[in-house]
């Protein structure tokens, strides 16, 4: 007896010195929001050479990713950003569950920003952290007043989070000089403003309902789940069933700990409901797995505080079924699944990045003009033709051209280079004409292919892109009458 006591006592002191220096999951996951908001606040105004590391800009038709600027006619990058994007979340799911959604989701914060710091911890309209179940009184008048308040402040963070969702689509530099004159920029006005106020919408009053109803994350992270995904769940060999089964509509057969002693005696589950309480989606942990959860931990943190204070290990961790439910060993992180996200992540991304290192620092667009060719007054053959050049690089350049596979064609128009700023376009008009004869077919026009090679003169090795067109030749015995009619 003595023995079982001081071992009982040494559990207990060693508990004490672990929860000393515990750190809970919840300031682990304050430390990461932080972080999160602050790249997320910064990210939009540091730019390398005038360029972003991200902003898909609709103003002015370009996409800048690693501060590298893409024009629209260069947007073969994004299916490879929106696999990258899509694959990510499936792997990350694979390994950790809705891991996004507890620990990084924008939803989360803001919820956590409006209910635990505003609502709780500077107008205590909520007792405790600890328990989110617990709504406040909103029949007392000064419980309306501090939510009036709350909701204040929310607004003023909302506008401010709303202005931040636009700057990656509307730069901060032209997002500041736009709003100064509204009456010109309604659109831009219109959709910080209505982002905004969904976001106080949605905070304030939709809250949690967003990521159990709305959100389709939950919908489909069931099916990337499997025995390896790190997820909480709640030790039922330890702690006993509170439920006959597990999933959304299992059954509560134990409401008490008396209850679960008389029907399990060896289960360590105390009946406290600290986990239930904390839960931000309100859910029961003890019930399983279920859609709704979104892995912010808070369950483990308060389980382990409650059976660390017995000498106990947590009966809620953040583990996978094949380590707690199943116990058939450790949790396989290599596996078929993740080994395969992998190698899809990888390809995707060495292509994006090839893909990148390609980008074009000029763009050329060639269109022939509807005539298909004239002859001149002194009886050359000329094809006229639109050239669209524009200067994608950082730098001013000067540009020009040649026909690279046809010696027979020359530039008549226009004759000397031209220089185009950075940034910019132009179109000029075109005229290629035929020195010497480049077909003799009576029966019809005669299309030639025609190799273009446009370069920066300044800079020929680096800047210098082809494009293909043709040259359109008339039937040869239109080009002898023509010919025989001047001679005459």
């Amino acid at each position: 007896m003595q023995a079982t006591a001081g071992a009982s006592a040494s559990n207990k002191k060693g508990a004490k010195e672990y929860l000393k220096n515990w750190i809970p999951y919840r300031i682990k996951r304050y430390w990461l929001f932080g972080i999160v908001t602050i790249v997320a606040l910064v990210l939009p105004f540091i730019k390398i050479n005038g360029n972003h590391f991200f902003l898909l800009n609709f103003d002015h038709k370009q996409l800048h990713f690693l501060f590298v600027r893409f024009d629209m006619q260069e947007l073969y990058l994004m299916p490879f950003l929106l696999m990258l994007l899509f694959l990510g979340i499936f792997f990350m799911t694979t390994l950790g569950g809705r891991v996004w959604c507890g620990w990084a989701c924008p939803q989360t914060i803001f919820r956590v920003i409006y209910r635990d710091l505003f609502e709780t911890k500077l107008l205590h309209l909520r007792k405790r952290i600890t328990n989110k179940q617990q709504e406040p009184d909103w029949s007392k008048p000064q419980n309306r007043a501090k939510q009036g308040i709350a909701i204040l402040l929310w607004s003023v963070l909302a506008f401010i989070a709303a202005a931040d969702f636009v700057w990656y689509f509307v730069p901060p530099e032209d997002f500041f000089q736009y709003i100064q004159n509204p009456g010109e920029h309604t659109v831009l006005i219109g959709f910080w403003i209505g982002i905004a106020l969904f976001l106080i919408v949605d905070v304030v009053w939709l809250k949690e309902n967003f990521c159990v109803y709305i959100c389709p994350y939950s919908r489909v992270q069931s099916v990337m789940y499997d025995d390896d995904t790190i997820m909480a769940i709640y030790n039922t060999h330890r702690g006993g069933h509170i439920y006959d089964h597990e999933g959304q509509d299992a059954k509560k057969i134990v409401n008490s700990v008396k209850e679960l002693k008389e029907k399990e005696p060896e289960a360590e589950c105390t009946a406290c409901e600290s986990c239930v309480k904390v839960c931000p989606t309100h859910i029961d942990i003890r019930q399983g797995m279920q859609l709704e959860c979104i892995n912010c931990l808070e369950c483990v943190d308060a389980c382990t505080k409650v059976m660390g204070a017995l000498g106990k290990e947590s009966l809620v961790v953040w583990s996978s079924p094949r380590e707690i439910e199943k116990q058939e060993g450790k949790t396989k992180f290599i596996r078929p699944r993740t080994i395969a996200y992998s190698v899809a992540l990888t390809i995707v991304f060495v292509a994006l990045l090839v893909m990148g290192t390609k980008k074009e620092h000029m763009l050329l667009n060639i269109n022939k003009t509807a005539q298909l060719y004239r002859f001149t007054h002194d009886g050359r053959i000329v094809n006229d033709y639109t050239f669209l050049f524009q200067n994608t690089d950082s730098k001013d350049h000067k540009y020009y051209f040649e026909v690279v596979n046809r010696p027979e064609i020359k530039i008549i128009k226009p004759s000397k280079p031209f220089k185009l700023t950075a940034g910019k376009k132009a179109k000029k008009i075109v005229q290629l004409e035929a020195v010497k004869p480049l077909a003799k077919d009576s029966r019809k026009d005669t299309p030639v292919p025609v190799t273009i090679k446009a370069y920066a003169v300044d800079d020929p090795e680096k800047i210098v892109v082809e494009r293909n067109t043709v040259f359109v030749y008339p039937r040869w015995d239109i080009v002898q009458k023509k010919l025989k009619n001047m001679d005459e």
